[in-house]
């Protein structure tokens, strides 16, 4: 058997209509602050110690391929998003094709759900993998 190496993911690019708005949605949605002094070629957005989502607009076509981003959280963490979900209004849904249902999972005995940010991807949280 292979044994895993220590692999940690600094960084990821993220496409976006309005780098600086997507930021923004992120930010308020999962309780971050964003500086938009920090603002240059990406819109940083530090996600937790060791993870920055750079958001960009400079594309090179009229579309962008839709992404998944999913993000294990602790129960209090997953009471605080998902309370910002439904205050903003954000349709919500219990699997990744049924993103509307307004309805969350339970597998694994778990908790998740899926909703899209402004330029379509899909972000899930999860508390148990």
């Amino acid at each position: 058997t292979r044994s895993l190496v220590t692999i940690e993911l600094n960084h990821t690019i993220v496409p976006a209509w309005d780098k600086v708005e997507s930021a923004k949605f992120f930010a308020k949605i999962f309780g971050l602050s964003f500086d938009e002094g920090e603002v240059g070629y990406f819109a940083p957005l530090r996600m937790n110690d060791t993870l920055t989502f750079d958001f960009d607009d400079d594309l090179d076509d009229e579309r962008f391929d839709i992404h998944h981003y999913a993000f294990k959280v602790s129960e209090a963490e997953f009471d605080a998003i998902f309370g910002r979900i439904r205050a903003e209004g954000i349709p919500y849904g219990s699997e990744p094709h049924s993103r509307d249902d307004m309805k969350i999972n339970h597998r694994g005995g778990g908790r998740g759900v899926y909703f899209q940010d402004p330029n379509g991807h899909i972000l899930e949280l999860l508390t148990i993998t």
